[in-house]
């Protein structure tokens, strides 16, 4: 999509920052609207059957935004069986492929597998191969999108592996995408106080680098509405858009809102409300539904070398779920059939397929069901 003439004519970091101090969101929207219509001039929208599943919640990460984590435990039982106790689980082969039969029982297409940062001692880099190799015999059809940045630059630094060859391992025992999980904002100041022990910006973004490289798409994400500022989010679209201008590997942008009930963030922002001045880097301005599609147009005018925006209905409802494909979203995202990280902070929306199609067919357009590349499928 990026072309010379599309450079000297994109918007720069400054004028976005104009754009959000200075442009109402019906502007904004109307905008965002038209460049949608000149990149997907077709009469659909498009949606995907999926179901996310967590393959453990055992995790080395600190972050306050998270209410799924388990911290490690000093004894732990074999993988091959699940788990559980007061700290966390890892799911058994079985139990996986019982999910996987489920969604494909409605016509699924695909699996998000993603899990928290699993110490060494607990799962070994051959457990995360056997379980791509157990789904791709057991479920051919189905296209693997797992294990997000962050836990593939973590895979790189307990199991003493070059990024690449991490990929290149993943890959030939079947995994075909990589999601864009763990961005939250792109830029270490933020990182740094809400994501402690996670990949840091450059190393999030080398991952996303070496997949495209190997010929491996994935999506990217963002995160916004807790302690960045506008700017930031700015620069975050703009990392996105420069590698993007590199690779060409991102496959759609996702966006959506920080959800803080239940979460150390959210307790944080409590406190912070109960003080004259809160700290430095303690004060929350949550994004509601305005903030979300005023941002969301921005991202469709900026990031103008990505095809696909997804809509954020689970964090935002359904209702401005649809609203999103008349300000920059072609794509209402997935059906998903599990959800636990999002719900785990409290927000617990879920939609059907009959749902998702009537909420396209509502907004005007016709629903296509697609898969993990934007190709239509039956």
């Amino acid at each position: 999509m990026s072309n010379t003439n599309t450079r000297l004519n994109r918007i720069s970091e400054t004028e976005a920052l104009a754009m959000y101090a200075d442009g109402s969101i019906h502007e904004l929207g109307c905008r965002a609207l038209e460049a949608t219509q000149t990149l997907h001039p077709e009469p659909f929208r498009t949606y995907v059957v999926d179901r996310n599943i967590n393959y453990a919640n055992w995790c080395t990460a600190h972050c306050t935004f998270c209410n799924f984590k388990a911290k490690p435990a000093h004894q732990t039982q074999p993988p091959t069986s699940r788990h559980e106790g007061p700290n966390g689980y890892v799911l058994s082969f079985d139990e996986i492929g019982q999910k996987i039969q489920e969604l494909v029982g409605i016509g699924g297409t695909q699996v998000l597998m993603q899990g928290g940062l699993v110490p060494p001692e607990i799962l070994g880099f051959d457990w995360y191969l056997d379980l791509l190799r157990f789904v791709k015999k057991n479920f051919p059809r189905i296209h693997i999108h797992a294990f997000s940045p962050p836990e593939v630059f973590a895979f790189h630094q307990v199991f003493a592996m070059p990024i690449r060859d991490v990929l290149l391992r993943l890959q030939e025992a079947g995994l075909d995408t990589i999601p864009g999980g763990g961005a939250e904002i792109l830029v270490d100041r933020v990182r740094d106080k809400i994501s402690r022990g996670k990949s840091r910006t450059h190393e999030y973004l080398e991952v996303m680098r070496q997949a495209h490289r190997i010929g491996m798409r994935t999506s990217i994400t963002m995160m916004f509405g807790h302690i960045e500022t506008i700017p930031e989010r700015i620069e975050h679209l703009r990392r996105v858009r420069d590698l993007q201008d590199e690779t060409g590997g991102f496959t759609a942008f996702i966006s959506w809102t920080f959800q803080p009930e239940n979460t150390p963030l959210g307790r944080m922002q409590q406190r912070a409300a109960d003080c004259t001045e809160p700290p430095d880097g303690q004060h929350l301005v949550l994004a509601g539904a305005h903030e979300y599609l005023k941002t969301l147009c921005i991202a469709r005018l900026f990031l103008d070398n990505i095809a696909n925006i997804q809509s954020s209905w689970v964090t935002q409802g359904p209702k401005i779920g649809q609203l999103a494909l008349f300000f920059g979203a072609n794509d209402m995202g997935s059906v998903m059939m599990e959800e636990n990280v999002v719900s785990a902070a409290g927000t617990t929306y879920q939609l059907t397929e009959q749902e998702i199609r009537h909420l396209i067919t509502d907004a005007g357009w016709q629903p296509q069901k697609r898969n993990c590349y934007y190709e239509p499928v039956p």
